[in-house]
This record gives structure tokens, sequence and C-alpha cells, in this order.
């Protein structure tokens, strides 16, 4: 059995305040998408460093979103056996390790490894975080801190890129990733001092593979199951393409320097942060039904306004990420109440749960970044149009799930 020792006493695990969890948490959602965003701006450096065409580079992006996806199948349920605290843990050393080899590689098949081993570390607080937020809160007390999270998380998009571009034209690309290692660090502190183990060893469940590979089976028999999580997906889907098209979007588009991405990500993560803020808010005073519906029309009206003004006019400031926004914060409204009734159609294996949920919606995102990025990435109007694919899609299949999640039936 893997113990880790350290962790608080049951005392300090009652005293602990849910604020203190809440932003814990959050930071470790945080760590996959600084891995991605603050990488961002660097693309053309890496390229003219090694020698590499932009398309070669954009495949690590790829690489990394592909591992991040294939290891989240696993970090929910060996949290499920070993407990929470001990994955996130070793999950945060190996990420430290590969971002100290990603900043001394010395070849782009190095860096690319790297990458790779980041892929498969950066998501254990990710999707551990979910079953903790569920382990310990259920109801509308689950929804507030499931905002909570996704509001703080939602300030990593925000800033990452900015901080990358600032670190890049001073200090060059590798100093991104010795940003990241700093970031490991802190969290691996924090997470050592602060967040208590919320799964005690009788309700752990034995590490088996063949016992897992049916689990897995069984909940991908589950349709309902199966459409929420693509739900999620293609959702925030609409939000992945232009993070995977941020370079060519922001530089070759908006023709905006390496220091200027805030101008896409600041209002993009501002609509999910307002939208979780909503979310979170409203949790005790509306239906999720009804908030639902709201999020799926802002989404809708946001998609259809981003593909006309695109369609008719030439992408700039601020009308090209204006929608953006709109999108964003209907992603940002829905995706707690989403995340949750998805969820609890598995409510005695929730870590398994979470691990398939982000392991569809990191699919989903690296086939954004690896296929369908380099096939539009040079339009406007084609970066609209599959946002306008991804609404239909999310609304299409959660409007399928919903119907067997009580008090969602009218979710969309």
């Amino acid at each position: 059995m893997l113990r880790v020792s350290g962790h608080p006493t049951a005392d300090q695990d009652l005293r602990l305040h849910s604020r203190t969890l809440t932003v814990i948490l959050a930071g470790l959602s945080m760590v996959g998408a600084f891995a991605i965003d603050t990488f961002l701006p660097s693309f053309p450096a890496i390229a003219a460093d090694f020698a590499v065409d932009a398309a070669l580079v954009q495949q690590t992006l790829s690489a990394y979103l592909l591992a991040f996806s294939v290891m989240s199948l696993f970090y929910g349920t060996l949290s499920d056996a070993f407990g929470r605290r001990p994955v996130i843990l070793v999950s945060l050393l190996i990420f430290i390790v590969a971002s100290i080899g990603a900043a001394f590689a010395t070849s782009f098949g190095a860096l690319l490894l790297c990458r790779v081993l980041q892929g498969l570390s950066a998501g254990g607080g990710r999707v551990i975080g979910q079953a903790v937020v569920r382990d310990r809160f259920s109801g509308a007390e689950a929804q507030r801190l499931m905002a909570s999270i996704t509001m703080v998380f939602g300030l990593a998009p925000a800033i990452a890129p900015v901080i990358g571009g600032y670190l890049h034209t001073t200090f060059g690309w590798r100093s991104v990733f010795v940003f990241l290692t700093a970031v490991g660090l802190v969290l691996l502190a924090a997470t050592w001092r602060y967040v208590p183990e919320t799964l005690p060893p009788e309700k752990r469940a034995p590490f088996h593979i063949r016992s897992l590979a049916a689990h897995y089976v069984n909940a991908l028999r589950n349709p309902r199951f199966v459409a929420g999580a693509l739900a999620i997906a293609f959702a925030f889907g609409g939000q992945a393409i232009y993070i995977s098209a941020a370079p060519h979007f922001v530089m070759e588009i908006l023709k905006l320097p390496e220091t200027a991405f805030g101008w896409l990500f600041i209002p993009m993560i501002g609509g999910l942060v307002v939208g979780a803020a909503v979310s979170g808010r409203q949790a005790t005073h509306s239906a999720p039904a009804a908030l639902l519906r709201i999020a799926f029309a802002c989404m809708g009206v946001a998609a259809i306004a981003n593909l006309t003004g695109n369609l008719l006019f030439h992408a700039h400031l601020p009308w090209a990420v204006l929608p953006i926004m709109g999108y964003a914060f209907g992603v940002g409204l829905a995706m707690p109440m989403m995340s949750i009734a998805t969820l609890d159609l598995y409510p005695q294996m929730r870590g398994l749960a979470a691990s398939l949920i982000s392991f569809v919606q990191m699919l989903v995102f690296s086939l954004m970044s690896g296929v369908v990025a380099p096939l539009v990435f040079e339009s406007a109007a084609r970066l609209a149009g599959v946002v306008v694919a991804c609404f239909l899609l999310a609304f299409g299949c959660w409007r399928f799930a919903s119907r067997s999640m009580p008090g969602l039936a009218q979710g969309a």
C-alpha cells in the first residue's frame, strides 16, 4: 500500500477552510493549463532554435494533450485505490522533473519527450480534485465549490500566455520551463502541508487492471454518461480551438506581438470566470435546468455572432474577441453543473468517472490541436465555424444525457 507521511491531522482537517482547499485544488487544476499556455508564445522561436517546421512544433502541444488524456484514465482509479493525496504528490514530482528536463533539452526529440512526460503528470490534480470535492461536499455546496475552482482555474489561461510572452522576450523560451518547475514546487509544498486525505482506507477499491478495464467498459456502455462527458468536452472544445490556434490567431490574423496574447486570453477567461461566478452564486437560488438553458443560449448566440462577424468583416480588435468572451461565459456557467451531474451517475466511483470525463475532454482538445487547428488556423471564419460545430455537438449530447439526470431533464 502506497503511504505518504506528513499529512494534516484529523483536527487540522476539520479546521481547513474551504477557501484554502479551493485555492489549492484550483492551483492543481491550473498546472495543465500553465503547461499549455505559457508555451504558446514561444512556438516560432522553438521552431527556429531546433530548425523544425512550425507544424512540427504544434505537435508538442498535441503530444502533451494526448499523454494528458491517456493518463487521465488512470489517475482517478489510482486515487480510488491508494488515496487522493499520494497520487497528487507523485504526479507533481514527475511534472517537476519533466519541466527541468524541458528547460535543458538539447534536441527537439528531447523536448518532445519531456512534453509527453509533462502531459502524463499534469492531470493528477485536475482529475483527483473533482473527486476530492465530491468526497467532502454535496448539493449546492459542491456546486459552489466547483464553481469557485473553475473561477480560480480560469485565471491560468488568462495570465499564462502573458507570463510566457514576457519570459520569452526577456529570458528566452527555456525560462518558461524554469517557471513551470517553480509552479510545480509551490504546489507540491502546498499540497503536502494543507490538502487532507478525503478517501479513508475502508472506502478504497483495490487497483486491478482487469477490474479497471471492466469498470471502464461498464461506464462506456452507459450512453448517458458518455453523452454527458462528450457534452462537457465539446462545450470546452469551442475554447480549445482558439487556445490551440492562439499563436496564429494572435500573431498572424490579428497581427499582434508575442506579448499581446492577453488580447485573446483575458476576454476568453474573463467570460469563463464570470460565468462560473454566476453559477456558484445562483447554486441555491436557481434550478440547474434553468441555468443550463441560459448557458446554452449564451453559447449558441455567441457562436453564431462570431461566425457571422468573421464572414462579413475582417477580424480586428475588439470585435474579434467579444463573441469568444460571450461563449466562454456560457461554458463557465454550465460546466460546474454538467460536471457534477455527470459525476453523480457513478457516485461510488467518482474517481473513475472523473478520469473518464477528463480523458474525453482532453482527447477532444488534442484532436483540436493536432488535427483541426492546422486545417483552420489561417482563417478567422473557419475558426468560428469550428466553435459553432462544437456548440451544436455539445447541445445535442447534453439533451440526450440530461434525460436521465434528476432535475436536469429540461436542462438544455
